[in-house]
């Protein structure tokens, strides 16, 4: 998207020229799948695909708001004042939220209205993390336009809060921080515990990253994560119940896991729980490969990551399975997984540059045979966070 047709687009919306045009990118997370919420590690990157927001400030109170994304919701109206959640809010939600967290954690409140056009170019429901963006995006342009001067880090945090405080998702912070602290052609290798981290050249050689879209519908509050959350708190509470003293399943090397793991005493339980301690495990092994240029064995790590969310977090189906597998089938693969909450949504691939066109083709074909409709196929640019975009 350029930036004349996104002011078009605000113009077209709200009959006047706008000010100011920002952009937040999504995210894909390269291995540590479900271990942010366990006090583990990931290993996430910022993406070229993301969220535009055009932004013109106004002298009331009144703010209007429109997505290219939800055409149907028009233009919605409410003020400074009106922030407190409802469940029939449609996109708005992510505006009033932000705000809302930051009056309540930061003390500041908007000192005036605005107008503001949003359109994002990242697939509906892929799980590359559309949420965040919004939530990092929106954060920026009030931080910027109001003149608070609050840290990227806090307006991590305060996307998390929307997530888990104002929305009610048992969300880690993740997605916040990859696409917040994000940097061109670098992954972060983040302590979720700690907040702990590191930049790591994405270097991969002849490789890309394709990202595989499933096209299956994904919402994130109707699926089973908050679920997956809850089991494996009943994991950690059985195990500190045993003497085990940790508040996190991040905090547990594999051994420790092993000889500890018969506290937990339910194979459901224990399933979710070893995914968690070997995935934060295998994060830090695939760093280490990563830095080393050792790209084979970082791909074996990503498959292994894959196999874990299928069978013992049981997050994939059949869509993402079909994707996956047949990937794993074609020359000039390295590794393929589900990437993000699963469920539907995305996986990855690392192909080998020249091989992409070819591996698209071979993959869409199966998947349009066994499932019925078509996937998506794009390659992952590693993009820097949020900013302003110029003309």
């Amino acid at each position: 998207m350029d930036y004349s047709s996104l002011k078009k687009e605000f113009n077209d919306a709200f009959g006047y020229e706008a000010d100011k045009v920002y952009f937040a990118p999504g995210r894909i997370n390269l291995i540590g799948e479900h271990t942010d919420y366990n006090g583990g590690n990931v290993f996430p990157c910022a993406i070229s695909m993301g969220t535009y927001g055009v932004y013109k400030a106004r002298e009331d109170n009144k703010i209007r708001v429109q997505s290219a994304n939800i055409p149907d919701a028009g233009v919605i109206e409410f003020t400074t004042d009106e922030l407190d959640f409802k469940k029939d809010l449609s996109w708005d939600k992510f505006v009033r939220g932000v705000l809302y967290e930051l009056k309540a954690n930061k003390n500041f409140t908007a000192p005036h209205g605005f107008d503001l056009f949003v359109h994002g170019d990242l697939p509906d429901a892929s799980g590359l993390s559309s949420s965040a963006s919004i939530e990092l995006l929106l954060g920026n342009i009030f931080n910027t336009e109001f003149g608070w001067g609050l840290e990227q880090l806090d307006l991590v945090k305060n996307g998390q809060a929307v997530e888990n405080d104002y929305l009610g998702l048992n969300t880690g912070i993740m997605d916040q921080f990859a696409i917040g602290m994000g940097k061109k052609d670098q992954a972060v290798l983040l302590d979720t515990n700690t907040l702990k981290y590191e930049y790591v050249p994405a270097e991969l050689g002849d490789n890309v990253v394709v990202i595989m879209n499933t096209n299956k519908r994904r919402e994130l509050v109707d699926s089973k994560y908050n679920e997956r959350r809850s089991q494996c708190e009943e994991a950690v509470a059985r195990m500190q119940k045993g003497g085990v003293v940790i508040k996190t399943l991040g905090e547990l090397s594999q051994d420790e896991f092993d000889e500890e793991s018969y506290l937990v005493d339910d194979d459901i339980l224990i399933k979710r729980a070893r995914h968690a301690v070997i995935e934060n495990q295998r994060t830090l092994r695939a760093k280490q490969a990563l830095t080393d240029g050792d790209l084979v064995k970082f791909g074996k790590l990503v498959n292994a990551s894959g196999v874990s969310l299928r069978y013992d977090y049981e997050v994939t189906g059949k869509e993402l399975d079909c994707l996956v597998q047949t990937a794993l089938k074609q020359d000039g693969v390295l590794g393929a997984r589900m990437t993000g909450a699963g469920f539907g949504g995305c996986a990855i691939a690392i192909v080998n540059k020249d091989k992409v066109d070819a591996f698209s083709k071979a993959v869409g074909d199966v998947y349009k045979k066994e499932i019925g409709y078509d996937a998506s196929f794009y390659v992952a640019n590693i993009a820097d966070g949020p900013k302003e975009i110029k003309a």
